[in-house]
């Protein structure tokens, strides 16, 4: 019966997101590369949301909605390419005083800046558009350093190599406000191994918690059916070897699908999980199954992070571990916290599933009903 049940939701889904728009409110990190022209030359390549930048809403808002200048960054995004332009230009100076980056340590200030902006197409899409800061290298500079403005979001900074090899150059993730360590400018500098498992760890951890609250609720809803450790183990470990295949796949770029299936689709799994914790009290023998089908929906929505980031082929299997690692650790986080809270206290009494399994599995249930609704209708 609950089978049947779930196969037809998942075929109303799908029917629906035929007709779909992807995620239109997320702001992404900016991704810079500064590259060399000629002999001393450079020009930083940025990847950004100039909108965004404007109305100054960082990467810390996963909803656009949500910030209070939300009005004002709207209202870009119906501007014309050309529009936006004479915009940026009224903003540049700004831009310039915020943006700090330089060479041995002094900062440059005389960088040439063009952009190029995309016409406007559909509004419910997030524009991406092109900002290049251009000018020369001191003579004799050795190396280089990026701070991306707080207000701004996160960042993430690329310096290619400069030599004619074919060896890559540096990467890294900047959390908003963060200063970058002094960059070689040739040869391509490699970063310590656990700079790099650091960095992807914490990535991974915190995007469990405390920005992934469809991720949360979806551990929330596997605990809450059943607190004993065993039976919570055997459906972790089958989210986690899922996710684990599908965020290397998808990284690999072998598996590529739209964040506006896989996001109503996580939804969905949230729906589920919590409709069955409602609708039986004990764990059966599908459930894990269920559970590893999921997590190949989440491992796609893992891989779109790593994607949004850049993750470089030099630190490729080191921060594909790394991320995945702090994705355990959060998911552990967020059931030692349920069961330190809940658990281990009521696990046992006769009441448990009449007054917390229940009432939580209905809340779980209708607000990520909600956001399949939301995210298939509204194209949030």
């Amino acid at each position: 019966m609950q089978i049947q049940f779930f196969g037809r939701l998942i075929a109303f889904v799908f029917i629906c997101l035929i007709a779909s728009n992807a995620n239109s409110h997320e702001i992404r990190p900016s991704i810079a590369d500064l590259n060399r022209v000629g002999d001393n030359g450079f020009e930083i390549v940025i990847q950004a949301n100039v909108e965004a930048l404007i109305a100054g809403i960082g990467s810390e808002h996963t909803d656009t909605d949500e910030a209070a200048n939300a009005p004002v960054y709207n209202d870009l995004r119906a501007l014309s390419s050309a529009q936006l332009t004479a915009r940026f230009a009224e903003f540049e100076n700004r831009f310039l005083s915020d943006v700090v980056f330089g060479f041995d340590g002094e900062r440059y200030s005389t960088a040439k800046v063009s952009e190029e902006i995309p016409d406007t197409g559909d509004i419910e899409l997030a524009r991406e558009s092109v900002i290049k800061l251009s000018g020369e290298i001191p003579l004799e500079a050795k190396s280089f350093f990026w701070n991306w403005p707080e207000p701004y979001g996160a960042s993430v900074i690329r310096v290619n190599s400069g030599t004619a090899s074919d060896e890559e150059g540096y990467s890294a993730y900047l959390s908003a406000g963060q200063l970058s360590e002094d960059i070689a400018l040739e040869g391509g500098e490699a970063r310590p191994f656990w700079d790099v498992v650091w960095e992807y760890l914490v990535i991974g951890f915190t995007h469990i918690l405390p920005k992934g609250l469809d991720h949360i609720l979806f551990v929330v809803g596997l605990f809450l059916l059943s607190t004993k450790l065993g039976s919570l183990l055997w459906q972790v470990t089958a989210f986690t070897l899922a996710h684990t295949v599908t965020l290397a796949l998808g990284i690999l770029g072998y598996v590529s699908i739209s964040p506006a299936i896989v996001e109503p689709l996580i939804a969905l799994s949230i729906v589920y999980v919590a409709v069955e914790n409602i609708m039986t009290d004990k764990l059966h023998r599908w459930r894990p199954v269920i559970v590893f089908c999921f997590g190949l929906l989440h491992g796609l929505g893992f891989a779109g992070v790593l994607q949004e980031i850049g993750l470089s082929s030099t630190h490729f299997v080191t921060g594909l571990i790394a991320f995945n690692v702090g994705v355990e650790l959060g998911q552990l986080t967020v059931i030692a916290i349920c069961f330190l809270a809940v658990g281990f206290w009521f696990g046992s009494k006769l009441w448990y599933r009449r007054l917390i399994t229940t009432p939580a599995s209905i809340g779980i249930a209708v607000i990520a009903s909600w956001w399949v609704f939301e995210r298939v209708f509204l194209g949030g």
